[in-house]
């Protein structure tokens, strides 16, 4: 098994998580239960961790650069009915029409 991606943010992490679980790759949560022991172990070491069987690791990376790697950070205009969106919206406000 290879980590794949660990983050000090447990929300990030699980949003990771369900869209490499979406592929159809099974993945390993490690340190879900290790938070309240922050303080005896150093903090890095309490970081939710995603692990990956070898053979899935290259594709599972690919996924997480191309996450990683996304330009959210502009509003944007939707292909359907042309509403504009802030950068946050996945799918339009006004028709949910995904963001191209």
């Amino acid at each position: 098994m290879k980590l794949i991606y660990t983050n000090e943010n447990r929300f990030i992490v699980n949003n990771i998580k369900n869209i490499i679980e979406n592929t159809g790759i099974e993945i390993t949560l490690k340190n879900e239960y290790i938070a309240g022991a922050a303080g005896d172990l150093s903090p890095f070491d309490t970081w939710l961790e995603i692990w990956v069987e070898n053979e899935d690791y290259n594709k599972a990376m690919q996924i997480v650069d191309d996450i990683d790697n996304a330009d959210n950070s502009h509003d944007w205009f939707c292909s359907n009915c042309h509403e504009k969106n802030n950068a946050s919206f996945e799918l339009c406000w006004q028709c949910q029409s995904e963001r191209p």
